[in-house]
């Protein structure tokens, strides 16, 4: 029992952060490839870009990390490539012709969407059951409807009550099915990138 409601806490973070670091990650690359490219008329945006290009790696580390400890999915590892002792604009140029980085920068972007989903999921899936098990409490203090019928005496709110004791562990399938899905887009992004 005790390692089911870890793992229903841990999915649960799991859901939140993913909603985190893809706000996170698209809002760097926008801000700082909108930055690099509008400066890319002068020295300072070239490098600017560069650098930018490089955060690639470890934002797909990170992912992988955070998908093997919540999920416990193993994904393949992201090939780094070698940096030879070229010139900066040498390095530059091979950084921003490497398709392998504008897939992984999509992909890390796309993954917005795909938190708003989770924090969406996560909020009806852990904030209803507990509301609903919370009614005998609740429904003296408030006009308290569930299903469009008024909750107003003892028994009614105890049916509620037990449907959201039903409702938390039908909500633990669905919360692991949806991590072990995003785990699975962590596993797809990495083969896609490593391509």
């Amino acid at each position: 029992m005790t390692r089911t409601v870890v793992s229903f806490i841990q999915n649960g973070y799991f859901l939140l952060l993913t909603f985190a670091t893809g706000l996170f990650y698209f809002c760097f690359y926008l801000v700082a490839l909108t930055l690099g490219l509008s400066l890319s008329f002068t020295v300072a945006g070239v490098p600017l870009i560069t650098r930018i290009l490089r955060t690639t790696y470890a934002f797909l580390q990170f992912e992988r990390i955070q998908t093997k400890i919540y999920t416990d999915i193993t994904t393949e590892l992201y090939v780094k490539p070698i940096n030879t002792d070229a010139s900066i604009w040498l390095q530059a140029r091979k950084e921003l012709l490497n398709r392998r980085n504008w897939i992984a920068i999509g992909w890390l972007m796309l993954k917005l969407p795909v938190g708003i989903l989770s924090l969406i999921s996560a909020a009806l899936l852990y904030i209803t059951p507990l509301a609903m098990i919370a009614t005998p409490l609740l429904f003296p203090f408030s006009n308290y409807y569930f299903m469009g019928v008024l909750v107003d005496t003892v028994i009614k709110s105890i049916l509620v009550s037990a449907s959201g004791v039903v409702f938390t562990m039908v909500s633990y399938r669905l919360t692991n099915s949806l991590t072990r899905m995003l785990g699975g887009y962590t596993r797809l992004m990495i083969k896609s990138v490593n391509r």
